[in-house]
């Protein structure tokens, strides 16, 4: 969370993602906003291994399952709830996401699995191929 749209927050956001999760062989897809284009994200997804994937300018379904989170995010707490502050907002939105969102919400693209449950299987079939 920030209040600009600098590169950086979305790097932070990249740092994070790949301590946690470790991915192999995956895409970043994005809108075309000035962050994502910018070169010093561009060189992050470079040495993280991560492919950047945009959209086209305008197409909101290069980006369904994206928008869809959003929409989830914003109908399930953001439009129920004030945030006296930008550290209450974080964490409620921290708590939604880790707490409810990955681990228990079932997903229809995901096969009726939550995202975390998803991902679980699917690092699991990666490594009965690699064997």
């Amino acid at each position: 969370m920030s209040y600009n749209l600098k590169a950086q927050l979305v790097i932070d956001a990249m740092n994070m993602a790949v301590a946690q999760r470790r991915p192999i062989d995956v895409i970043h897809h994005s809108d075309q906003g000035s962050q994502y284009t910018s070169i010093a994200f561009g060189l992050r997804c470079k040495e993280a291994n991560v492919r950047p994937s945009m959209g086209s300018v305008g197409d909101a379904y290069d980006n369904a399952m994206c928008e869809s989170f959003f929409a989830t995010l914003e109908c399930e707490l953001l439009d129920r709830r004030k945030f006296k502050t930008k550290a209450e907002a974080r964490m409620a939105v921290f708590t939604f996401i880790e707490g409810w969102y990955n681990p228990a919400r079932r997903h229809s693209a995901l096969g009726y699995k939550s995202p975390i449950t998803f991902e679980r299987k699917h690092c699991q079939m990666l490594e009965a191929q690699s064997h």
